[in-house]
Formats: structure tokens, C-alpha cells, sequence
């Protein structure tokens, strides 16, 4: 079996992820995990698809991610993971739509008006 590629989206991140039977080794544009993600939770984030699926030891995942911030990031690789392992066996979509790791996260930032200091932040109002 060849890799299996897709596509995962989180706020601007955008992740194309490549699972490909090996050893278990998750590379993220070219580095690995731990060193691209320092901090644990988004490590665990990253990885839960192959976790519910007991499939960590099984696959090596290469990921090229860009846009947005480390959480965007971390949550759009997720997705395309649970994509891709999903196109190999349909057998794992149960576990991972009971633990809501297919569904694609839609809230974004809102875009800033004119006239105001934010989104919807207002100057304040002068009685006089």
C-alpha cells in the first residue's frame, strides 16, 4: 500500500497529511513532532486520531501544515489524519465520529467593519 494523502483546515491553517505504513514516526514540514509542537497537549492533539484507532505503531504520518497559529495548526493536522485513516479503513469511522475528530471546525475570525476598532468594537459614544 502506497500513501494515503488529505486535507485538514482549522481557522487559516491549512495540513496535508500523508499516512504511510511504517513505524509510528510523525514528521511535521520536515521536522519531527516533539520539535515542532514543544508543548504536550498539542502533541496529544496531533496524535489522538492514531490513539482511538490504536494504530500509533503502525503508520508514519508526514504533514507540510501552513497558516494560522500552533492550535490551528495542531487541530488541522488532526483532522487530516482522521481523513486519511478513514480512506484506508472505514472500519475506524465509528470511534473517531464518537469522539468528534471528523468533524471540520467552522468557526473563524470574524472580518473587522468600517467605522469600528475590531469587529464589534465601537468608539464610544459622546453625549456632548
Amino acid at each position: 500500500m502506497e500513501s494515503v494523502n488529505a486535507l485538514g483546515r482549522r481557522k487559516t491553517s491549512v495540513a496535508r497529511v500523508y499516512v504511510a505504513p511504517g513505524k509510528g514516526k510523525i514528521t511535521v514540514n520536515k521536522k519531527d513532532l516533539k520539535v515542532y509542537f514543544p508543548t504536550q497537549i498539542l502533541q496529544n492533539k496531533v496524535s489522538l486520531p492514531l490513539t482511538v484507532t490504536e494504530l500509533a505503531k503502525k503508520y508514519d504520518v508526514k504533514v507540510n501544515v501552513k497558516g494560522g497559529g500552533t492550535n490551528g495548526q495542531a487541530e488541522a493536522i488532526q483532522l487530516g489524519i482522521a481523513r486519511a485513516l478513514c480512506k484506508i479503513d472505514e472500519e475506524h469511522k465509528p470511534s473517531m465520529k464518537a469522539d468528534r475528530l471528523l468533524k471540520r471546525d467552522p468557526r473563524m475570525v470574524e472580518r473587522k467593519k468600517p467605522g469600528r476598532r475590531k469587529a464589534r468594537k465601537k468608539s464610544q459614544f459622546s453625549k456632548r
